[in-house]
């Protein structure tokens, strides 16, 4: 058996997927694990190497099977380098020349991208932007980044920090994200919605009302988006008006894209494909009014193609060559 597959990691601030699959985007085994509960980077990167072995042995291959390997991992990095450089939501992670410890470790190619790069060709080649030259990809996960396809290639920006979307300001204060208060990742990321439950219900709570989901203040501080989502989706009107918040605030983020890019299409995974009927109805209500009309006519806001798969996906993109320069 010749050099038939690649191996995907996708490094995330709450997990890590470690899969094996091939250059049609098909997945042949996939081990994820807990990011925070491993350490500091490198147990994460040790843990990282464990699973990969353990994978080629669940399916009798070896390191000779594998034609590359591809990270995908939450920005800023060095992607030329193969170094990651301090993202927000992976603290600790200073100058981790992760590439280099890879290519020791299995002696082949290994590339890294910025994961909303990597899920944004992910969902070009294989999702929803199939067919199209102009969309913006938006992760809206643990944090909030943009991947550009601009007239049919990704586009990069002069040191890899075009699509940092998440940094924008979308108001004077509010939910931190990307080190920003009031920021779009503040507004429309996992750990921004936690911090719009948690002030939304402490407020409800000091006024007398009552949050089924959430019944005390000290459980509010240890709220999370997928709390949130679990309530919404049993019908919690306060989980729902949380979301709708966040909506708001996408449909002002996503204006702004709409009017300065003109894409065709903007694919939004995470958070919003799990919520989307929550958050697409009062997204769209600003994007009605915000939005130059011809541009927003024109354009389809989508949720991710592949799904939970993204990913995966992505980082398998990354394997093939598909999002290098």
């Amino acid at each position: 058996m010749g050099e038939d597959y690649l191996l995907g990691i996708d490094i995330g601030g709450t997990k890590c997927a470690v899969v094996l699959g091939d250059k049609q985007g098909m997945i042949y085994r996939r081990h994820a694990f807990p990011t925070r509960d491993q350490g500091g980077p490198y147990e994460v990167i040790d843990r990282i190497v464990e699973t990969a072995h353990m994978i080629l042995k669940e399916l009798s291959l070896g390191v000779e099977n594998i034609c590359g390997i591809g990270i995908s991992c939450g920005g800023p990095l060095d992607v030329k380098k193969g170094i990651i450089l301090s993202p927000p939501n992976l603290p600790g992670w200073d100058e981790i020349p992760i590439v280099d410890i890879l290519k020791d470790e299995f002696q082949k190619d290994v590339f890294i991208e910025n994961d909303a790069n990597a899920c944004a060709v992910a969902e070009w080649k294989f999702g929803a932007g199939r067919g199209c030259n102009n969309m913006v990809f938006l992760t809206f996960g643990t944090g909030l980044g943009a991947g550009l396809i601009l007239d049919g290639r990704l586009y990069r920006g002069v040191n890899d920090m075009a699509g940092e979307v998440g940094h924008i300001r979308l108001a004077p204060d509010g939910p931190i994200g990307y080190g920003k208060a009031g920021s779009f990742e503040g507004f429309c990321s996992g750990g921004g919605i936690a911090q719009l439950a948690r002030d939304e219900i402490i407020s409800r709570l000091r006024r007398g009302e009552t949050v089924a989901f959430c019944p005390t203040e000290e459980k509010a501080h240890h709220i999370t988006a997928k709390d949130v989502g679990s309530a919404a989706l049993k019908g919690d009107p306060v989980a729902i008006h949380i979301l709708e918040i966040s909506g708001r605030y996408l449909g002002m983020g996503l204006s702004i894209l709409i009017d300065i890019l003109n894409p065709e299409r903007i694919i939004i995974g995470g958070i919003f494909s799990r919520c989307r009927e929550y958050i697409e109805p009062a997204a769209e209500e600003v994007l009605k009014k915000e939005a130059l009309p011809s541009s927003y006519r024109n354009c389809r806001i989508l949720p991710a193609g592949l799904g939970e798969r993204i990913g995966d996906v992505a980082s398998l993109c990354v394997a093939m060559g598909l999002t290098r320069y």
